[in-house]
């Protein structure tokens, strides 16, 4: 079995969309996580420009070089303070979800936002508030993704609402929807407080929403001045055998798409995931 591994396209230098292709192509992937206004500059990527014609002709120039655009990314704060851009924001991803199929895809994802406008940490994250607000938006967006047929995917990490596993699988459940589905990034739920658990961290994922997990994201991290920083895979503590042990068994052929990783790691990584990837044995 051999590992299903993309990138995030805004990760791979490129001129435009052709070069973007070709160079995702070279390196080996099969798929991306197509951003499309960090990726595309040659026209525009605003709310109202998309439609068949546009996903058709995205589609075709990944085709060409066997590249699947895996992920529409959409990333969107859910719960902006300022409702009216709240609204835009929800109603951009809807316009992905609409046309979604076009690109050849059927997940759009996003994190969970963050109370601050910017995206940055606040504590307020975590309230019960917080969760509230990203359950009617989740609530939102899955009601448009059911009448086309799209996945919602919704990835948590320990800065936003969804920070804990345990937040996760409580999302799945106030919103019991077949079409919204978990981007799984381990990296994103490691603290200081439960760095030397990784494995329990995993098994509790895997536990809990296992089922529901449609892509991995795969980075790495460190513990630098008392602070976890996201580092390039192979740079850092994550224990990428386990993981890779649990996805051969009970998620093949999932698509494990790189993040936070470029020039000059990417030759390095790609050799570090594959060779780990030959290593893990199935968990009996």
């Amino acid at each position: 079995m051999k590992v299903n591994l993309g990138i995030r396209a805004h990760d791979v230098e490129a001129k435009n969309i052709h070069e973007l292709a070709a160079n995702v192509a070279q390196r080996g992937f099969s798929a991306v996580q197509l951003a499309l206004a960090k990726s595309i500059t040659e026209f525009s990527t605003s709310t109202g420009s998309l439609s068949p014609g546009y996903g058709y002709y995205v589609k075709s120039i990944f085709q060409q070089h066997d590249i699947r655009i895996a992920v529409l990314g959409c990333y969107i704060n859910m719960i902006h303070p300022d409702l009216p851009e709240r609204q835009r924001q929800l109603d951009r991803f809807k316009e992905h979800i609409r046309f979604a199929r076009d690109f050849g895809c059927t997940i759009v994802g996003t994190e969970t936002g963050s109370v601050i406008p910017s995206l940055g940490y606040s504590k307020d994250n975590f309230t019960e508030e917080a969760y509230i607000e990203v359950v009617k938006s989740v609530r939102e967006l899955v009601e448009e993704a059911e009448k086309f047929g799209i996945i919602v995917g919704v990835e948590g990490g320990i800065n936003h609402p969804i920070h804990t596993p345990k937040r996760m699988k409580r999302l799945l459940e106030d919103v019991p929807s077949p079409n919204l589905q978990v981007i799984y990034d381990p990296a994103n739920f490691m603290s200081l407080d439960n760095v030397h658990e990784q494995h329990s961290v995993m098994e509790e994922a895997f536990q809990l929403f296992g089922e529901r997990i449609v892509i991995v994201h795969a980075k790495d991290f460190i513990v630098d001045n008392g602070e976890i920083t996201m580092v390039p895979v192979g740079t850092g503590q994550l224990d990428y055998i386990y993981l890779l042990q649990r996805l051969k068994k009970e998620k093949p052929f999932i698509n494990i798409l790189l993040e936070n990783t470029r020039d000059p790691h990417l030759t390095d990584s790609i050799r570090y995931i594959q060779g780990r990837y030959e290593q893990a044995k199935r968990v009996q």
